[in-house]
């Protein structure tokens, strides 16, 4: 016994007018329009304190900006085909540009790792898959402000507090 099961492609939808991040959109409006009326009030009213009206308005002006780029960034569209990467299903045309871009990242990482061995430096390790040296029975001397020394063994915690 078979099934038939129909398919049917899937379809974005289309958004009109301002695009999908409407509310973005009328806050960088309301935004400009706040904006230039405080300006312009700073401009033509006659004030004594006509800068400050000048400069709060070119601040909520720059401001609305932020909403402009989030309404920008809402309103693009991806193809299905790109979102492919992002969900771990890399394209076999870019499988080999990828290994490459790693190996020189490898290669150039590990340059600058040793170099700054070389030079005494202490380098942070097991951020790259790397295995951690081991420092099991070495001795670890803190000497605070009263010169007074404490040593503890990596297998054994030691807390003591300090009273000011």
């Amino acid at each position: 016994m078979s099934t038939a099961v129909e398919a049917q492609p899937i379809t974005e939808k289309t958004y009109g007018g301002v695009g999908r991040c409407k509310c973005s959109f009328w806050f960088a409006v309301a935004h400009d329009i706040l904006g230039v009326f405080i300006m312009m009030v700073g401009v033509f009213g006659g004030l004594p304190i006509h800068d400050l009206f000048i400069y709060a308005g070119a601040i909520i002006i720059f401001l609305s900006l932020i909403w402009w780029v989030f309404w920008y960034s809402g309103n693009i569209d991806v193809p299905p085909e790109d979102l492919e990467d992002d969900v771990g299903l890399m394209k076999l045309k870019n499988q080999r540009i990828s290994k490459v871009v790693r190996r020189v990242s490898d290669r150039l990482s590990d340059g600058i790792r040793s170099s700054l061995r070389r030079n005494g430096r202490p380098v942070p390790e097991g951020s790259a898959g790397r295995k951690k040296p081991s420092n099991l029975g070495a001795e670890l001397s803190l000497f605070t402000i009263y010169d007074n020394a404490i040593i503890s063994h990596s297998k054994e915690h030691v807390r003591e507090t300090v009273l000011m």
